[in-house]
């Protein structure tokens, strides 16, 4: 089977590797993935896009990879898009317009149910089937003969999970992956080391920044210890101090007690709470949210981020409650979703 797929994020072509090892040696990739699984059209180090100008110059360069994505369908079977639905929204309009009878998989949805609930009918008019990875993110969609659970892809990716809490004496900070939230809170952290001493602070990086960029971005790291491997470090501490996103949720099933804390842009946070109608960003809270169950972790946000609050919420935190709940969470998910998602394909 020759299968199209458009994997443009890092996060996505993580999930695809786990997904890769479930189909059939005569499963083709051809389209956007990352290099090692194949070979793309384009390297994906050519579709990065930093800042609105660098979107302004590439407008031309997209328009031209949807044509050649589309006219590459042709001589495939069936066509696999994940995430980035900017680019893959659009380009399932433009496929099911030019083969109104090819199979169209979307895996790793927009979260049409946090905002922009309008993509929802655009999701069931372009694409055959849809893989959810939120259980209860199908409440929101009309075809439910579409929209399938599939499992949570971190299940898959999460090899270990904490039997028991650790005492390391370790402690992980995850400033995040963009410049802003880095710089934003990378000041508060190098305080907070100062009111939590005796202990050994892992500062978790992203494993695609280079030695220059970690240099420029993050300033003085003489006092941490830097890994790049996120669950060997989460499972490894006792502790972690995280920005919003992915992350929580990894700390959350690995059993790792964190705090969340994220600072945004001003106009940013604004505009997000104006269109955004949720009660945690945390993903481990709106899922117990979902459950009827109190909150997993606090978030501090804005102007809350403190030394002060943070300090306080390591303290404070009944971190047994937290572990024997975190073990509820993995109940609720499931299990992984990448041998799911294989049988939607090859079925």
């Amino acid at each position: 089977m020759k299968l199209l797929v458009c994997a443009m994020e890092a996060s996505s072509n993580i999930h695809l590797k786990e997904l890769k090892k479930h189909l059939s040696d005569d499963v083709e990739l051809y389209g956007v993935f990352d290099k090692e699984l194949g070979t793309p059209l384009y390297d994906l180090t050519s579709l990065a896009i930093m800042g609105f100008v660098d979107a302004i110059k590439k407008i031309r360069f997209f328009f031209k990879l949807r044509e050649e994505l589309v006219k590459l369908a042709a001589s495939c079977e069936k066509v696999l898009l994940m995430d980035s639905s900017g680019f893959n929204l659009p380009l399932a309009k433009k496929l099911r317009e030019t083969y109104p009878n090819k199979e169209i998989i979307y895996y790793i949805l927009p979260q049409a149910w946090a905002w922009k609930k309008g993509r929802v009918a655009k999701l069931e008019k372009y694409c055959s089937k849809l893989c959810s990875i939120i259980p209860f993110e199908s409440e929101i969609y009309n075809d439910k003969n579409k929209i399938t659970y599939v499992g949570h892809p971190l299940l898959d990716e999460i090899k270990v999970f904490k039997q028991k809490l650790s005492n390391s004496n370790k402690i992980a900070f995850m400033p995040g992956s963009r410049k802003t939230e880095i710089t934003n809170l990378m000041p508060i952290f190098r305080e907070l080391i100062k009111k939590i001493p005796n202990k050994e602070y892992i500062l978790i990086i992203p494993a695609k920044f280079d030695d220059e960029y970690i240099k420029k971005i993050y300033g003085d790291l003489s006092d941490f210890t830097i890994s790049k491997n996120t669950h060997e470090a989460l499972i490894d501490t006792e502790y972690a101090f995280i920005c919003s996103g992915t992350a929580t949720l990894e700390a959350a099933l690995i059993g790792t007690p964190f705090t969340l804390s994220y600072i945004a842009k001003k106009f940013d946070f604004f505009i997000g709470k104006l269109f955004v109608k949720l009660h945690y960003i945390g993903l481990a809270n709106i899922f117990f949210e979902k459950m009827g169950k109190a909150a997993l972790h606090s978030e501090f946000l804005q102007e809350n981020v403190t030394v002060t609050n943070l300090l306080n919420d390591y303290n404070s935190l009944d971190k047994n409650s937290f572990f024997n709940h975190s073990k509820l969470l993995r109940d609720y998910l499931k299990n992984g979703s990448s041998q799911n998602v294989a049988k939607i394909i090859q079925n």
